[in-house]
């Protein structure tokens, strides 16, 4: 692929938004543009492998460090700061990049693929009033309605407690069993971080709705969507928390929806020690869902 190449667009409050973009090496034969949207904690630039096996099957990868986030985020200070209308601005951003890709890809599909935090924006972005993408991708997800039941919302969003289940080695064992993964994120400072309090409730709050089937309607009915977790992801509560969102999309009238579910596969499934295969499986599924028609 090209090299990361970094821009910013303007959020639709102003707001400075610093996103990738990473291109196919004949970047005249782009067969689709998958969007990466990603967690809590972190920022895009952990995508560079991912990226790279999705431009090697001919897609133009986008992504953007989530306000608080990356190098959106200004700095550590900023790490975390959403702000009062923070959440509901970095969800319209996802409509924003994708606007700008597909201005600059024409013609091709997108595909919303969001990971975690991400997915949580992707899955309140469906049922905005925006243009919706051709595919999805959920990985680490989960319905938060339901999650909600377990949370104290008036204190700020904390990782830390997803790892009781674990080993305490590093209290980030609950990503990955992949240690070299984990030891990299540990020792990454831009990551492992919550979000702020007016952040959390908002995240939370606009997620009830998504309980509803009359607001899942408003998702096109031959949308695919595609959702990826692990068993032992401590965020999905023993899939207890995950079923439910296919579930409630087939209900919905929602007629291409698939549940993977790795065994031992932790939060990061990208991340995991058996990536290679989970990555693989993606590139088949986005095989049929965004057929490749170039000229070879």
């Amino acid at each position: 692929m090209s090299g990361t190449e970094t821009f910013t667009f303007s959020g639709r409050d102003g707001t400075a938004v610093t996103a990738y973009r990473w291109l196919p090496h004949d970047r005249e034969e782009v067969r689709g543009i998958v969007q990466l949207t990603h967690g809590m904690g972190e920022h895009a630039l952990r995508y560079v492998a991912l990226a790279a096996a999705l431009t090697g099957r001919g897609f133009a990868v986008y992504a953007q460090d989530h306000r608080g986030h990356g190098a959106t985020a200004g700095g550590p200070e900023g790490y975390g700061v959403l702000g009062d209308d923070g959440w509901d601005q970095l969800v319209a951003d996802i409509g924003v990049l994708s606007a700008q890709a597909r201005e600059e890809q024409p013609g091709v599909p997108l595909v919303l693929l969001g990971h975690s935090m991400g997915s949580f924006a992707v899955q309140q972005y469906l049922v905005a009033d925006a243009p919706p993408p051709d595919a999805v991708v959920l990985s680490g997800t989960a319905v938060l309605d339901l999650m909600e039941q377990g949370l104290d919302l008036s204190v700020p969003m904390d990782l830390s407690s997803f790892n009781a289940p674990f080993e305490q080695r590093t209290g980030y064992e609950w990503l990955s069993r992949d240690t070299a993964q984990v030891d990299a994120y540990v020792g990454d400072a831009r990551c492992g971080f919550g979000i702020d309090l007016p952040g959390t409730r908002a995240m939370f709050e606009r997620a009830r709705p998504l309980a509803d089937a009359a607001t899942l309607r408003r998702i096109p009915g031959g949308l695919p969507v595609h959702v990826v977790v692990g068993d032992e992801d401590p965020v999905n509560g023993g899939l207890a928390l995950v079923r439910p969102l296919t579930e409630r999309y087939a209900a919905a009238g929602m007629h291409d929806v698939t549940l993977r579910i790795w065994p031992g596969a932790r939060h990061e499934v990208f991340n995991e020690t058996n990536r290679d295969e989970i990555v693989a499986e993606l590139l088949t599924w986005l095989d049929r869902v965004v057929p490749d028609t170039r000229s070879h």
